[in-house]
């Protein structure tokens, strides 16, 4: 069935007269709130789904899915447990780790840190740190022995490079005739890596597996177990089977018991920004419905005439709903391209409004990213363009059944 009358007369109507221009100014500022809600909720949305990913993401690569620890300390005889968890369904990897707090001191400077013991094979087996490090020295390929791995932030706090020196002080000390003093020991720098994470590349401190165990007196055991499984985001059954296996003696947790408070208020902040970004095509529907009813009355005559003339209540509905819908249709289009474009060149455009403005707006020191990210998800992009188009229509129906409902006589009456 055509409707090319009711389209050409709809088109018309978008196309106001002078006279008419109030109307169509309200029309335009629908069409920017449209397209603007559009936008907007694309990029934002956007952005929180990369923020959260990116930062999930290298949390998960510093980190195992699920921590094995010992309930009544250092893990001894741990490689026994490490063969029975490898042969459970599920589990890719389990390595041995140690981590604990330190003071670390160079010419006089201090700062508390955070120690993570590791063989130097389970280090440059995490694709995060192997492809991370910005400069190393060739002997152990710059981890092992005494050569410990530092962050560029720290590296940069201190003034440090790979090849100097610096001391760390452990937190529990040793036993002297003069009471207890505390352990002491120097390491060099034999790399320095960018992992993108403000957190670990300002406050980590890489070290070997032996070392980490004598500077922590806690030779030969270690504190933890990290556990790999094939997705980070559905190992519920296989922590189970884990729990199951090694019993009571051991405390089994995964990094969303670790991070919990962090990932909800991630997920809490996106959904609540969705809510509250929505509000802006609903307050754009509104516009609609505004500058309709406006319409409706200004064009009283037009529609009388029209009626005489032999067209339907549903055509007059048809007119005045496509009016409201294109202006929802290319408000939402424009929009979500406007946004798609947006999200595909947003880390230039930061650098292009910082080079403007000579301010830093994305400081890796509040955001923990060193760049600003953004993953557009299909299925949430479809759903805002079809929300927008749905309200949009809506908006359109209770003007469109007005006009429909106006009495030819009563309109022509006076004329």
């Amino acid at each position: 069935m055509s409707f090319a009358f009711e389209r050409m007369v709809a088109g018309r109507y978008l196309r106001s007269r002078r006279s008419e221009g109030f109307i169509s100014v309200i029309a335009g500022f629908s069409f920017l709130g449209i397209l603007l809600g559009v936008a907007t909720l694309i990029i934002v949305m956007s952005v929180m789904n990369g923020f959260r990913e990116e930062l999930v993401g290298r949390i998960l690569g510093l980190n195992g899915h699920i921590n094995v620890y010992s309930r009544i300390g250092p893990m001894f005889p741990y490689d026994p447990v490490i063969n029975q968890i490898k042969k459970i369904p599920g589990v890719v990897s389990a390595t041995a780790s140690i981590e604990g707090q330190a003071l670390l001191t160079v010419e006089g400077q201090a700062s508390g840190i955070i120690v993570r013991g590791m063989t130097p094979a389970d280090f440059f087996k995490k694709p995060i740190m192997s492809e991370s490090i910005i400069n190393k020295l060739s002997e152990n390929n710059g981890f092992g022995g005494e050569h410990v791995a530092i962050g560029k932030n720290m590296a940069a706090r201190f003034h440090l490079s790979v090849g100097d020196k610096i001391v760390l002080i452990a937190p529990k000390g040793r036993a002297s005739p003069f009471g207890t003093i505390p352990r002491s020991r120097a390491f060099k720098v034999g790399s320095i890596f960018d992992v993108g994470m403000y957190e670990y590349n300002n406050n980590f401190v890489f070290m070997p597996l032996n070392m980490a165990q004598l500077f922590f007196d806690m030779e030969p055991g270690i504190s933890a177990i990290e556990i790999m499984t094939p997705d980070a985001s559905d190992f519920v059954e296989i922590k189970a089977r884990i729990r199951k296996e090694l019993g009571n003696e051991f405390s089994v947790s995964d990094w969303r018991d670790t991070n919990s408070s962090f990932y909800n208020a991630l997920q809490t902040e996106s959904n609540v920004m969705f809510l509250i970004l929505t509000l802006i095509i609903i307050v754009a529907a509104f516009n609609i419905i505004s500058s309709l009813i406006m319409l409706v009355k200004d064009k009283g005559r037009d529609i009388a005439i029209l009626r005489t003339m032999g067209a339907t209540r549903g055509m007059i509905i048809r007119i005045f709903f496509y009016t409201g819908a294109t202006i929802g249709i290319v408000g939402t289009v424009a929009g979500a391209g406007i946004g798609i474009v947006f999200c595909k060149n947003i880390e230039s455009i930061r650098r292009w409004l910082e080079g403007l403005l000579h301010k830093n707006l994305f400081s890796d020191e509040i955001y923990f990213l060193t760049k600003l990210p953004a993953k557009m998800d299909t299925s949430e992009v479809l759903l805002i363009v079809g929300m927008s188009i749905g309200l949009s229509f809506a908006a359109t129906l209770y003007p469109a059944w007005r006009a429909a409902r106006l009495d030819p006589v009563e309109a022509l009456r006076g004329e």
